[in-house]
């Protein structure tokens, strides 16, 4: 037994020794290439098996013959274990390779495609996150040219629409200035009605701008969807008397939500004017408010028509304002884009679908207490 031990003393202070040599080589070559790494370890390995083999063959007192027979097999182990390691350090380098030229089309704003060659389980792995990490990023371009387009058009839509009531200002105060005009009490009521329509613009701006930065503070309050449906219904039948709408509350439940009821009155008061302009005379927009799976579902229903298919996708986003036809006398196709960042701010979600003669707007809410 003594001998035994005697021979793992011996056997483990060699093998450290060589391992402890191979552990400095390594952390020298570390930022060297994968082959060199692999040719380090398994001179550790081979290193540490000879250095143990001859101590314990100097303790033990072997003959010259066997040392020597010992030494030539390890040797011949070290030429396979060599080749192998350097087989296998150019397999996996070449497969890196491959996997850094396709990871290079991130840079010029291509896709990822995944080198066809079979490879390692952790390059493999590495290239499935690649690709997962490359349909995000197409996603996020497409997200970020659409809303450019959507600025582009905003920005166009917002000089024209600022250019026309400026050019009205502009002639009413020199007619006023040169006192040419006939009837001055008539242009100082027009000049007050452009100016809050200006001023309806530019806090509509403001509003999204706050949307968009993340700085919209919300003060929630519990409150019946009965409630906010009402007083929305009550804001808008003005507007609605006066294009000869029929206002129509259908299906309003008493289901209790806890939002920020000025935004919330932002929201169903932009939808419902927007379905009321382009209702046509002697047509009905309905209000709904019912339970769902996902929470309370505020619905507005107008008879505009329809709106086209591929426009769908586009009726949120800033600056849109549909055809020439659908389009209204005043405002700058901001509306839709608050009510989607105000419902998104809490934690909701804003659509639009297709009805029989018309469209149907839909703000999915969570239900009070959701969180």
């Amino acid at each position: 037994m003594t001998d035994i031990l005697l021979i793992a003393l011996y056997a483990f202070l060699g093998a450290a020794a060589a391992g402890l040599l191979g552990a400095g080589a390594l952390r020298l070559l570390r930022h060297r290439s994968l082959v060199v790494s692999l040719t380090v370890i398994v001179a550790v390995a081979v290193t540490a098996m000879l250095a143990g083999t001859l101590a314990v063959a100097w303790q033990m007192f072997l003959s010259r013959h066997d040392l020597t027979v010992v030494t030539i097999v390890v040797a011949m182990a070290s030429v396979v274990s060599f080749a192998a390691a350097l087989l296998l350090g150019r397999w996996v380098v070449a497969r890196s390779k491959d996997l850094a030229r396709a990871a290079r089309s991130f840079g010029t704003g291509g896709s990822f495609a995944a080198p066809e060659a079979r490879t390692t389980a952790e390059l493999s792995a590495l290239s499935q996150e690649l690709e997962h990490t490359s349909a995000r990023l197409a996603e996020s371009r497409e997200r970020e040219r659409a809303l450019e387009n959507s600025r582009r058009e905003l920005v166009a839509w917002i000089s024209h629409d600022l250019r026309t009531p400026l050019a009205g200002l502009r002639a009413m105060a020199e007619a006023l200035e040169d006192g040419v005009a006939a009837e001055p009490d008539r242009y100082l009521r027009q000049i007050r009605t452009e100016v809050e329509r200006l001023d309806g613009m530019v806090g509509d701006l403001f509003e999204l701008s706050r949307i968009h930065a993340g700085a919209l503070a919300l003060t929630r309050a519990r409150i019946s969807v009965y409630d906010l449906v009402g007083d929305a219904l009550a804001g808008a039948d003005p507007l609605a008397r006066e294009h000869g709408v029929r206002l129509v509350g259908q299906r309003i439940d008493a289901v209790p939500v806890e939002v920020d009821s000025k935004e919330m009155s932002r929201v169903l008061g932009n939808l419902l004017i927007n379905a009321i302009r382009r209702t046509p005379a002697d047509g009905t927009v309905a209000v709904a408010a019912e339970r769902s799976d996902d929470g309370v579902v505020l619905s507005v229903t107008d008879e505009c028509g329809g709106i086209p298919e591929e426009d769908l996708a586009r009726v949120f986003d800033m600056g849109w304002r549909g055809t020439h036809a659908r389009t209204p006398p005043a405002g700058a196709g901001l509306g839709l884009a608050i009510v989607r960042g105000i419902v998104e701010a809490h934690r909701g979600r804003a659509a639009v679908r297709n009805v029989s003669g018309g469209c149907r707007f839909e703000v999915v809410l969570p239900p009070a207490g959701a969180g």
